[in-house]
Parts: structure tokens; sequence; C-alpha cells
């Protein structure tokens, strides 16, 4: 009985596998650039905070960072908003990160990204990020962002940034500090690396033609360790990324590839699937489905993973039938963006001594 259940599991995972391989994922590498997209929906938003700099050099540095975002968000064709150059504001950047937040959706399928470029503090209570004119608090940070119902990616590359991460933590929410506590002061150049990676190929793990949120957060984390370790100096800084609303956050180097193998005592669930769907510059694949498509895929192999993380609680029938179920819906979603470029491509005009043919 127990050896038909495994031989009927194993049956149904090379089915699974084997549409994984043939139907799924071919179908995902047919998929044209452009078919299918709803060019009506809102697409993403980039918000890039630069901080007070101190020092002229600071500024500089700072502003080079933010100019790879506007880089990459213009590659994106997502809306960029730039708060700190030029001229500050009446009330200050404070102020004006208030009102830029307060009108914006708040009810979105696609992300809002949100980036603090510069300086933190934190005196033991309060967190905070320094701008020009009145710091911004970890709290008051989070109150503005209450109302928002929409796929959020808030990445603070200061000093002493971690206590932003159980601030500010909810569902669909990733949160990236570049520091693991309060207590580690020191300049920050996780900033340097994050804005580096987050549209190089180079820094794509899972070779899907894009760098996601989570991959950036790795490569960047990696490369900051690298630098203290070739200057013989101790890191001062050890990055977190939360995106499941614990709070907790987890480091780069519990993870093996995009998957986290590790988690703090405590948690019920790893973090860096959500992190992982978040791409600020899309590959055509993606660009070829429609924001409700992707939002109904992100859904289903968030699924899928909470799946496969409660295997070990399964008999092999159970796990492999749902499993297939959804898998199946997943490769759906594709053959319907495949079939939209097909039948797009069967309208387009064709070049004239093709057609006199």
């Amino acid at each position: 009985m127990e050896g038909d259940a495994v031989r009927r599991g194993t049956t149904r995972f090379r089915m699974v596998r084997a549409w994984i391989g043939t139907g799924w994922l071919g179908v995902q590498l047919a998929v044209g650039a452009t078919a299918g997209a709803d060019t009506n929906a809102p697409g993403p938003e980039v918000i890039v905070v630069t901080g007070a700099a101190g020092e002229r050099a600071y500024g500089e540095m700072f502003a080079s960072w933010a100019m790879r975002l506007k880089v990459a968000a213009t590659r994106a064709e997502a809306a960029f908003t730039w708060i700190g150059q030029g001229p500050s504001a009446g009330d200050g950047d404070r102020g004006l990160l208030q009102r830029t937040l307060t009108g914006r959706a708040k009810q979105s399928i696609e992300p809002l990204w949100l980036v603090l470029i510069g300086h933190g503090t934190y005196d033991g209570r309060t967190a905070k990020f320094n701008l020009r004119g009145a710091d911004v608090t970890a709290a008051e940070l989070a109150e503005w962002l209450q109302g928002f119902r929409r796929p959020l990616a808030i990445i603070n590359c200061t000093s002493a940034s971690a206590p932003f991460i159980n601030r500010l933590k909810g569902e669909d929410r990733v949160i990236v500090t570049a520091t693991k506590s309060g207590t580690e002061k020191n300049f920050a150049r996780f900033g340097n690396y994050f804005t580096a990676g987050i549209a190089d190929p180079g820094a794509d793990l899972d070779k899907d033609g894009q760098t996601s949120l989570l991959e950036a957060f790795l490569m960047a984390s990696k490369e900051a360790q690298v630098f203290y370790g070739e200057k013989g100096r101790l890191a001062t800084e050890h990055a977190l990324i939360d995106d499941n609303g614990d709070g907790f956050g987890s480091r780069a180097d519990w993870f093996r590839g995009v998957r986290a193998v590790k988690k703090p005592a405590g948690k019920t669930e790893i973090d860096g699937f959500r992190a992982h769907q978040l791409h600020l510059v899309r590959s055509e694949l993606e660009k070829g489905l429609t924001p409700d498509e992707r939002a109904e895929r992100d859904r289903l192999e968030l699924a899928l993973n909470r799946h496969r993380d409660r295997k070990a609680r399964m008999t092999d029938e159970v796990y492999y039938s749902q499993l297939e179920k959804i898998v199946i819906q997943i490769a759906r979603i594709y053959e319907r963006a495949e079939a939209r470029r097909r039948e797009s491509s069967s309208d387009s005009p064709k070049p004239a001594e093709e057609a006199a043919k």
C-alpha cells in the first residue's frame, strides 16, 4: 500500500517536472516582449531620498548612487522622484517626503520603491534618517505608509538602519536595511553595491534574465563584506532583509543561492520568497504578462514555495497532487501570454517583399 503511494507520487513528480521543463519553462522562453501588456495600468514608482551629506564627498557619493537608480527607473519605465536634489523646500525635505508619499496611489498592483540614501542614527530608542532640516524617524515613516495596500520595497542604505524593519514591517512589504542592529553606526557602504546591482545582469543568480530585489540584496551584502575583508578591517555593517512581515530579518549568509536555509528562532517562515518576485528592470518575459497575471503568478509562486516547505508533514500522494495543481495554474498563465503573442505576431504587417510572394 505504502509502495503504491510512493510510486504514484514519483510518477506525479515526473509529470510535474516534465510540465515544468517542457511546458511551463518552454512557454516562458517564447513569450514576446510586450505581448498582452496592459499599457493603461500604472507602472512601478521609485522614490529616492538622499539625506544630509555632512561633507561634500558624501554628497557626491550619494548623488551617484541615486543616479544609478534614476537610470534603472528610466529603463523600467517607472515614475521617478528624487528628494534631496537641488534647493531644499521651505519646511525641509521631511515635509516634502511626507507630501510625496501622501500623493501616491495607496492601492495598486504595481510596487512602490522607496530608497533612503545617506546617514542614519540610533540613540537606543529612536532610529532616524538624517535629512536636510528635520530628520525623519522610523515611527513617522511607518505612520505615513499606514494606508498603503500595494507592494512596497523599502531599502534603507544608512548606518543604524535595522530598527526600521520592526517599524515598517507588514504584509506585501520588503524591508531592507544596511545594518543588523541600531548599534552598527559607522558609515554604511551597502548602498553603493545595492544601487550598482539592482539592474546588473551579473547579480542575476537564477539566470532568468532579470535581477530581483533579493538578488541585489545578496550581491550588495557579499560585496560589502568583500570590501572589509580586502581592507583587513572588521565589518561594521551586516544587511538584513524582511519580506514575510515578522520583523526579524535575515542575513545574506543565511541563503544558498536565492533560497534561505536558516531563520531566526521563533520564525515560522523564511524570508526571500516575496523579495525574489520584485524586479525593478523586468525581463522581456515579465513584460509579456499583464499586471493582473503577474500578481496572480506571484500569489501562486508564494503558495508553491510554502507548499514545498511543508513537504515533510505530508504524504507523497498529497504533496505531489497539490504541487501539480499549483504548477498547472502557473503554466496556464504563461500559455495565455503565449497565445496573445502568437495572435499579435500573426496580425503584424508583413514586409512588402514577403507579402508579394
